[in-house]
């Protein structure tokens, strides 16, 4: 699994929830530093942080999924964290596959991460825009 935050408590709360014997969370500090990873590690999962440093969270999905059209990088789920609800909209848009709303907890992000490496969705938080989330949140397929 790869993480793209420059917030060392969203490291430790991520690496604490996920890592085990046999997932390991390596980690970026900038998103332009995340393609390359992703070429070297070849992660099951993408988690980005909403705010890192000059190129976010949004733009970092939208630089994988460019890279994934043109098969410079396997596809691979890519999670989103959130700040607030309202930012739904954006991830959607970012085609991110999953999304979770900040302040983390262990169990949401574990069953978010088991959700989207198992090849589903993960939507959480109030999404105005678009009926793919919803407060409780949901899984759906891909």
């Amino acid at each position: 699994m790869l993480l793209a935050t420059d917030a060392d408590w969203i490291h430790r709360e991520v690496d604490a929830a996920l890592a085990d014997d046999e997932l390991t969370v390596y980690r970026v500090r900038a998103g332009v530093d995340v393609i390359p990873a992703m070429k070297e590690v070849e992660p099951d999962l993408v988690i980005l942080d909403l705010q890192i440093g000059n190129m976010g969270g949004m733009a970092t999905c939208i630089a994988i999924r460019n890279e994934e059209s043109v098969d410079r990088v396997p596809i691979t789920a890519v999670m989103i964290l959130l700040d607030r609800a309202a930012d739904t909209f954006l991830a959607h848009r970012a085609e991110a596959d999953g999304w979770l709303v900040k302040p983390l907890d262990s169990f949401r992000l574990r069953k978010a991460a088991d959700t989207l490496i198992e090849g589903y969705s993960y939507y959480e938080g109030v999404d105005e825009v678009s009926d793919l989330a919803d407060p409780e949140a949901a899984a759906v397929e891909a």
